[in-house]
Formats: C-alpha cells, sequence, structure tokens
C-alpha cells in the first residue's frame, strides 16, 4: 500500500475501487505450515485455548502477516465459537472439527438455548481484533468470521 493511499488494499477491493492489484490473503492463512504456530500448538493444545486466549489468538493470527505481509490478517478462529455463549457446550477435535457434548434433540433443548450476548460470552473476541487492528494499523485488512444461524443449528443437532 501506497503513503498515499491510507485504506488497504483488501478493504478497498470490497468497497468495489479499481485497484493496482489483486489483494492477496491465504485460506487458513495461520497454520502447521508454520513452525512458530507448531511450537504453539505444543503449549496450547486445545484448539479453544488457542483461539480464546486473547494473547495466543493474536500471536496466531499474526505469524502469517509478520511472515508473508498478506493484504488480509485473518482472526484465528472457529465458525462454531458463539455456541457456548448459546448454551451448547462444544469442543473442537484435532482432526475431527467441532464435538457438540449434547447435540439439540428435543424441544426441552431449544427452549434452554440462550440469546447470544457477544459482551458477555465471546469479550475474548472484541480484544483479539481491537489488538489485531492496532498491531497492524491501515497496512493490512483485518478478517473476522463466524458461522450464521443455518450453520450453526446445522453443527448443533
Amino acid at each position: 500500500m501506497s503513503a498515499l493511499n491510507e485504506v488497504p488494499l483488501l478493504l478497498r477491493a470490497a468497497r468495489g475501487e479499481t485497484l493496482e492489484r489483486p489483494p492477496v490473503w491465504m485460506m487458513r492463512q495461520a497454520g502447521r505450515y508454520m513452525k512458530a504456530y507448531r511450537d504453539l500448538r505444543e503449549k496450547y493444545p486445545s484448539f479453544r485455548e488457542r483461539s480464546e486466549i486473547p494473547e495466543v489468538a493474536i500471536e496466531v493470527s499474526l505469524q502469517p502477516w509478520r511472515a508473508f505481509q498478506p493484504d488480509g490478517v485473518i482472526l484465528f478462529s472457529d465458525i462454531v465459537t458463539p455456541m457456548p455463549g448459546l448454551g451448547i457446550e462444544m469442543d473442537i477435535a484435532e482432526g475431527k472439527g467441532p464435538i457438540i457434548d449434547a447435540p439439540i434433540r428435543t424441544q426441552q433443548q431449544i427452549d434452554n438455548l440462550q440469546p447470544l450476548n457477544p459482551e458477555e460470552s465471546l469479550p475474548f473476541i472484541n480484544t483479539i481484533l481491537q489488538s489485531l487492528r492496532a498491531e497492524v494499523g491501515n497496512k493490512s485488512t483485518v478478517l473476522g468470521f463466524v458461522g450464521a444461524t443455518w450453520t450453526l443449528a446445522a453443527y448443533a443437532v
């Protein structure tokens, strides 16, 4: 990004602006291909630890950005992260993905679901996103993601 242009390239692309080049970022940007990630995975074997402890998630999110300077910094997280905040206990098993403790099978389980209050149940997300934004400034676009209602329901049942 040039000094004249304060808006990150990926954000400009999302706005539909004409660009000097296509923006670049990678799906699954952080991960096993990086020794630094493998080292953190040994220290924090649980995916939820790596994605919910702000200092760890920030570090994992920034590792590929520091190494490659892509146009997007992707929040290290999972699409099912909101589930515990809805009252659906789960874990993310290495090599298996999300494991729901008690899949929804009854009306009573549906009635027991809680409205999602991100400030209460997901405060780490705000901390992580604010820290990433502060770290990269306008050099890159910070990307977050989450499963939508249908996706979360598909995992929950």
